[in-house]
């Protein structure tokens, strides 16, 4: 790795990838640095049944595979290594610490660091994900035609991805560890008055079960009780974290849960650095999107470059 590029891409999930294509083919001097396997949380993914051309779906490694090839027929250039420190003191400079003690620095930065969903860390629950444990409605709904699928989590995102799979599921329970739930008013009251949806109040799943697939829940709820949940498919909507440490938070104005807030161009409050991905401040965390911010972005450090050189 060089010592100072133009342009620095910051993780390679879809955003990243996205703006790695566009960088290399608009002939940056630039470096997309990862420190794992390419793809993020989409690697994580069985199947992206909702990426435009690929019509009878494909598996999350595949596109990936596909995003990272497409890349590197136009040289696309990554580098493997953990970033422990972004330093933004200097806003014509950015400088990134890496875990083996070297740095390297560059004119405009691209943050596509992501975020994870939050888990309930039950048994079963990694060896389901994929096989009827789901972390986004509105990606997996149309699985479960006719299904009953249940809900973990009683917060706005919870409750509307419920309301939005009652489109597919013949059944929506959804499991709350308390006795009222935390989304609004407003949406509550959409929910309750939707027959498709039931709510198991004050209980949480001690371990998700099934053979090649969800098919029951244990739950337990606040007085010892134990009972069993036949389902098939469970989403897990308890939130998600970003992955951001190492990033100035302050500087780049991060929101209360340490997501980063963006322009329509993708630009953050730092001059010549830009955000795309799952890591912004945003309610729509889908593929689809990030690989758009991702070229945006791009286009925001090509007009910021321009700005320095004139």
């Amino acid at each position: 790795m060089k010592e100072h590029y133009e342009l620095i891409i910051l993780g390679g999930g879809p955003a990243g990838l996205a703006a790695g294509l566009y960088a290399a083919r608009a002939r940056l001097d630039h470096v997309l640095i990862e420190k794992g396997a390419t793809g993020g949380q989409v690697l994580l993914t069985d199947w992206v049944d909702n990426y435009p051309g690929f019509p009878e779906g494909i598996t999350g490694f595949e596109l990936v595979e596909k995003m990272t090839q497409h890349a590197k027929r136009f040289d696309l250039n990554i580098e493997i290594g953990t970033v422990v420190k972004v330093d933004l003191d200097d806003e014509a400079i950015k400088v990134l610490h890496l875990e083996d003690g070297s740095r390297v620095s560059c004119d405009t930065l691209i943050i596509c660091t992501g975020a994870r969903a939050n888990t309930i860390n039950v048994p079963g629950e990694q060896e389901m994900r994929g096989k009827g444990v789901s972390y986004c409605g509105t990606c997996d709904a149309p699985f479960y035609r006719n299904m009953h699928v249940a809900v973990v989590g009683g917060g706005n995102t919870a409750i509307q991805e419920a309301e939005y799979l009652t489109k597919f599921a013949s059944r929506v329970s959804v499991i709350h560890r308390r006795d009222e739930l935390r989304a609004t008013k407003i949406i509550q009251e959409t929910a309750f008055a939707n027959e498709k949806i039931d709510f198991i109040w004050d209980s949480v799943v001690t371990a998700i079960e099934g053979e090649n697939g969800v098919e029951r829940l244990r739950l337990k709820n606040k007085d010892g009780n134990e009972s069993v949940l036949e389902v098939q498919g469970v989403f897990v909507l308890i939130g998600v974290t970003p992955n951001n440490s190492g990033l100035p938070l302050e500087k780049l104005k991060a929101d209360q849960w340490g997501f980063i807030p963006t322009d329509i161009e993708s630009r953050t409050a730092v001059p010549g650095v830009m955000a795309a991905g799952d890591i912004c401040s945003k309610d729509v965390r889908q593929i689809v999107n990030a690989a758009g911010e991702g070229a945006v972005a791009v286009l925001a450090a090509e007009n910021y470059l321009q700005l320095m050189k004139s």
